[in-house]
């Protein structure tokens, strides 16, 4: 399925973004007022140039001592950001974002102009109830068949499915 075709991701919020010239203390400051852990750094055309994560502030601000009023975002900002298209898949984002361990995903334009974020959370929370139709379905086609095997898997499934969302949470 492709990210645009999820019913939820016309309804998300639009990205908390911020240009590169902001000062880490007034971007935290905005980031705090919508309760956002992260902020796209932006040029003037909506082009990402970085993310700024509550992370990079602990470490590239407040560890090195560094004064978050004078400091600019475009200065501890990560750089090296992957983007997704509209029109891209979402599982293989999902398998991608978990593999490379990242959270944040920008999505972009045609024109590569940001059009929303997608964290992880979000890919998991979307394709949740597909996983947890197909376990269904995989429960009550073997379980006619051997029961007892059937609920041996259908346990170890549902105890990953529920240990994954744990994992998610905690990640939150």
């Amino acid at each position: 399925m492709k990210i645009k075709n999820r019913p939820e991701y016309g309804n998300k919020p639009n990205p908390l973004t911020c240009g590169p010239d902001m000062t880490v203390l007034a971007a935290v400051k905005l980031m705090a007022e919508k309760n956002f852990g992260s902020i796209i750094v932006v040029d003037d055309d909506r082009k990402v140039l970085g993310l700024m994560t509550e992370r990079d502030i602990f470490k590239r601000v407040m560890a090195p001592e560094l004064n978050p009023a004078k400091t600019k975002v475009s200065q501890i900002m990560s750089t090296e950001l992957r983007k997704a298209k509209e029109d891209d898949d979402l599982t293989d984002w999902l398998r991608i974002m978990s593999n490379e361990r990242f959270r944040r995903l920008p999505v972009v334009d045609a024109d590569d102009r940001l059009v929303s974020v997608m964290s992880q959370g979000d890919f998991v929370s979307y394709t949740w109830p597909q996983l947890l139709n197909q376990v269904s379905t995989l429960a009550k086609s073997t379980v006619s068949k051997n029961s007892q095997q059937s609920l041996i898997v259908f346990g170890v499934i549902a105890y990953a499915l529920i240990s994954l969302l744990i994992v998610v949470l905690a990640i939150r």
